[in-house]
């Protein structure tokens, strides 16, 4: 069985042993993401469906990195500094993952810096196209 680590260079990647995103055979995961930007600027502030569209993007940057697709998320979290970003988050995540239908659980959550208001992480399993799981899978 393959690992496959993927770090992105965050602060505090190294001091924390910690991956943005791990694939271990045909399971692929991302750590929570936020709408920080490389230079540390807030992408969107408070603007929730912003937010989640940028994380998204970086989330399937990372995905790609250990050799998995949005198509492939099984199940999404997301962490909301207050319910009232549910509608600019859902939407958002509609327009991303139509058709793929992961799972989906929202939870209230303080997040680190004033203005983010959204902070996602995904667990994916790599199929092929008829929904076989396998390292070597061809379609995959």
């Amino acid at each position: 069985m393959t690992v496959e680590i993927h770090k992105a260079g965050g602060r505090f990647e190294e001091i924390g042993s910690y991956a943005r995103a791990k694939r271990i055979g045909p399971f692929a995961y991302t750590a929570g993401t936020t709408a920080l930007e490389p230079t540390g600027k807030i992408h969107a502030p408070y603007d929730a469906y912003a937010q989640t569209k940028y994380i998204l993007m970086r989330t399937e940057e990372f995905l790609r990195e250990v050799g998995a697709e949005m198509r492939h998320v099984a199940r999404v979290r997301v962490y909301l500094t207050d319910m009232s970003h549910a509608g600019g988050f859902i939407k958002a995540h509609g327009e991303a993952f139509d058709g793929i239908n992961p799972v989906l659980t929202a939870v209230t959550a303080g997040l680190t810096q004033p203005g983010l208001v959204v902070e996602i992480d995904v667990d994916a399993v790599v199929h092929d196209a008829d929904g076989v799981v396998g390292e070597g899978s061809a379609g995959v």
